[in-house]
């Protein structure tokens, strides 16, 4: 299970460093391998390969009206490794349609990550902050 949020600064290779408390999971679990693709709130998914494999069988499981949302799910998949130095590059087409430039903050959302930019992340954030809770969450106890 992946948790935690970690503020991280791309290179000007597009490249980010892996937080090193997840990297012995990922080399264990993935071997390094991972899957980056589109989130339709506005973030990358950052998926180990074995989870990309089960979220890529489920999302082509759906039916043709769902065409499109495979088309981002799937057709922006992107397949990398983490380097030797506990670096992943992430595509400039995903960096653009997450408006990643620098400065991004790395989600762990129990068996994948998000990938935000972080003026996005803060902004959506604060905003859910000001609104009040799901009902989810009305008989839920803190």
């Amino acid at each position: 299970m992946f948790q935690g949020a970690s503020s991280l600064s791309l290179d000007a290779k597009g490249r980010l460093s892996v937080p090193t408390r997840h990297r012995d999971v990922l080399s264990a679990l993935a071997s390094g391998q991972l899957t980056i693709t589109k989130h339709p709130h506005g973030c990358l998914m950052v998926f180990p390969r074995p989870e990309w494999e089960k979220f890529r069988d489920r999302i082509n499981a759906l039916p043709m009206s769902a065409q499109w949302w495979k088309r981002i799910f799937l057709g922006n998949a992107m397949d990398v490794d983490v380097d030797g130095s506990g670096r992943v590059l992430v595509s400039p087409e995903l960096r653009s349609a997450a408006n990643i430039t620098k400065d991004a903050v790395l989600l762990g959302m129990g068996n994948y990550f998000e990938l935000w930019d972080k003026g996005t992340y803060d902004s959506q954030e604060a905003q859910a902050m000001r609104e009040a809770m799901p009902d989810v969450f009305k008989d839920f106890s803190f």
